[in-house]
């Protein structure tokens, strides 16, 4: 894959800018996994369900659109209202109020009263008169006609009701234009507006709508900088302990020097090959171990003691300069299963893919910058197998690999095939994710 290109058009960001996109994304997560467990979300998420209930919704929309007019109380109000002030009624009360009035009644209930028909008895008496006046008048007869009305009756039902507390606490809110501002119901709804609109709340479900990511899916498992050599072992990390760890073979030219060709600087680890001589155990093909001469040191490091894992995702950010092969990616420490190259430069150009024996499996990469240092990660799924360098994907493959952990691995060589000569591998970090399921 020639990466020119999208190295050029930035299509691929540098390394810099992809390493600040894993850390923000990583604050992403590492905020909306707060928010996942704050109480703000809770109650949030208790309040939506109340917000968005049928029940709320139509209790809202009474409040908010009912006439004060079609309510109970209302109605009952109006025919108050309306019957307190007839002129039937006016008077009736007029009539209840007047001691005059009130006094007739009285008279009313004695014997003398039936002298109110006799002319001749009127006119011995001015009381007598004023009472017939009374009697004969029309607001005597509104009185009698009110007495025994049904409105009378209505009215006084009525008069009990609206004077009662709590009828009056119900009108007043009623007869209120502004009742649903001044409900619980809306101090419920605008705790909710008020959570729903906070930047938290917010973050929380824009960045769920978002198309899940690496940062998502995978959690930090391993972590390091290259400050010391604490993770990193000589040798290969083989799995057989009777194995010769850490040899080089004959048709090499390096012998491998036993982590002393490892430095930790800078934030960095280099693994350097050196033109120095060396006498070393190396495989030979036809003898078997053998004593051999190395005109050259370098060496192969591993994380087998202090990091391990199936599946996930690994990343490390890579460079290596001068003469020779170089290598960092997993391996299980089985000389029969594929090593898995996450950076391979076989002195010409970058590589990624699985070394296997005849199933090898490496994809060119070209227009990269041997002098820059790139991100690259391979991502390990159930089905799938995938590399990446920086935020470019350049392989894709099923997953073949068998159900065992595998370590980190590095390693700088010389075949013996090709001119020798000095370099340097050089890893600034590595990292591993496990997966989320």
């Amino acid at each position: 894959m020639n990466l020119f290109t999208a190295r050029l058009t930035g299509k691929m960001v540098s390394a810099d800018a992809f390493e600040k996109n894993i850390y923000d994304m990583q604050e992403r997560v590492k905020r909306w996994r707060m928010i996942e467990k704050s109480p703000e979300l809770a109650e949030y998420l208790e309040l939506k369900k109340i917000v968005e209930s049928r029940d709320f919704q139509e209790r809202k929309q009474e409040l908010s659109t009912r006439k004060y007019s079609d309510t109970d109380e209302g109605r009952k109000m109006n025919a108050f209202e309306r019957l307190s002030s007839s002129l039937r009624m006016k008077g009736y009360k007029y009539a209840l109020e007047s001691e005059t009035f009130q006094a007739f009644l009285q008279f009313q209930k004695t014997d003398e009263f039936q002298k109110i028909n006799s002319f001749k008895e009127r006119l011995k008496s001015s009381e007598l008169r004023m009472y017939n006046m009374i009697y004969r008048s029309a607001f005597y007869k509104n009185y009698m006609k009110v007495l025994n009305s049904p409105e009378l009756k209505q009215l006084t039902e009525l008069e009990k009701e609206v004077n009662t507390e709590d009828f009056q606490k119900r009108n007043a809110f009623w007869a209120d234009s502004k009742r649903w501002q001044h409900s619980d119901d809306y101090k419920t709804e605008k705790r909710y507006q008020e959570l729903a609109n906070s930047e938290d709340i917010k973050f929380y479900y824009e960045s769920r709508e978002e198309k899940i990511d690496w940062a998502e899916l995978f959690r930090p498992a391993f972590e390091d900088d290259m400050s010391s050599n604490k993770n990193w072992k000589p040798g290969y990390g083989y799995a057989n302990p009777a194995m010769k760890d850490g040899h080089s073979r004959t048709d090499e030219l390096q012998a491998y020097n036993g982590g002393k060709n490892t430095f930790y600087a800078d934030g960095r680890m280099d693994l350097e090959t050196r033109a120095e001589s060396k006498t070393a155990v190396a495989w030979d093909s036809k003898k078997g171990f053998v004593e051999h001469v190395f005109d050259y040191t370098s060496d192969v490091m591993n994380t087998k003691e202090a990091f391990a894992q199936e599946k996930g995702m690994f990343m490390a950010k890579v460079r290596s300069q001068g003469t020779g092969h170089h290598f960092f990616g997993l391996s299980t420490g089985k000389p029969n299963t594929p090593l898995i190259a996450m950076y391979f430069y076989n002195g010409d150009i970058h590589q990624m893919g699985l070394i296997d024996g005849n199933r090898t499996q490496l994809v060119p990469l070209t227009g990269m910058l041997r002098s820059m240092y790139y991100v690259y990660t391979f991502r390990w799924t159930k089905n799938e197998l995938v590399w990446y360098v920086n935020n470019m994907e350049v392989l894709r493959t099923r997953n073949s690999l068998s159900a065992e952990q595998r370590f980190f691995l590095a390693q700088s060589f010389l075949p013996g095939n090709e001119k020798g000569g000095e370099g340097k591998l050089k890893v600034q970090w590595a990292r591993a994710y496990r997966t989320v399921d």
